[in-house]
């Protein structure tokens, strides 16, 4: 990608950037928001083992879309690169850094998800396990999937604080947006603790803290597709490098 390019056209990699983002988000929602908040009984493995057989189409496409937001993501890192390179390049390399290793955790998080299915209607687990133990490890399998998301969170909490930033710091994006994007991070990171840690505060804190990062991210993944960058600002910042 040459230099040129990127000096005429930020507008283009903000765009895209915005439209990957806002995918990301849709996929993730409904994946969690939708089919796993709507099938998962908490604290009723065989009502939820019930949902699942009964709704294996569901499932699957749920997990799909769990499979296809990493994907996205490591190409919408690729574009915050572009975009903020001008500002700190070692610290968006950072930011890079774990923003990556939170992608490669989210995608072993969903090997969890494709043990759930066969467990519940395999032949040959029926064979080996009674119905309850096989609940069982279909719960087993969903609780280990949740620990490792909230994993995946912590790093990309730290990519969010870093990304806010730099975003703070462009001059070629509003401050306001740098905020939120710090918001939505520390969220994380405060409710992913709180979970591993302090289950009670994590359930008292939770509604505000997921929606407090929903908003953060969503500001600025609509910031890059409605507004985009300040392209006389773009060009300020990038001739004096």
């Amino acid at each position: 990608m040459r230099n040129d390019t990127i000096r005429t056209s930020p507008q283009r990699y903000a765009r895209l950037g915005g439209a990957l983002y806002l995918v990301v988000i849709a996929f993730g929602a409904y994946a969690e928001g939708f089919v796993r908040d709507r099938l998962i009984v908490p604290g009723d493995l065989a009502s939820t083992a019930h949902n699942i057989v009964g709704s294996q189409g569901t499932w699957h496409l749920a997990v799909a879309c769990d499979l296809i937001v990493p994907v996205l993501g490591v190409a919408g890192a690729w574009v915050s690169y572009v975009l903020l390179r001008p500002v700190s390049r070692l610290l968006i390399l950072l930011d890079v850094f774990f923003t990556l290793m939170s992608l490669a955790i989210e995608s072993v998080s969903k090997v969890f998800l494709f043990l759930v299915l066969p467990i519940l209607t395999s032949r040959s687990y029926a064979d080996a396990f009674q119905p309850q133990q096989l609940e069982g490890l279909a719960g087993l399998a969903i609780r280990s999937h949740d620990i490792t998301f909230n994993i995946t969170l912590i790093f990309f909490g730290v990519s969010c604080i870093l990304e806010g930033y730099l975003l703070y710091k462009s001059g070629y994006f509003p401050k306001f947006i740098g905020i939120m994007m710090q918001l939505a991070g520390v969220s994380y990171l405060v409710s992913c603790f709180a979970i591993f840690f302090v289950p009670r505060v994590a359930s008292a804190i939770a509604p505000e803290a997921q929606l407090l990062a929903f908003i953060g991210e969503l500001s600025y993944c609509l910031w890059l597709l409605i507004k985009g960058v300040n392209v006389a600002k773009w060009n300020e910042r990038v001739n004096v490098q």
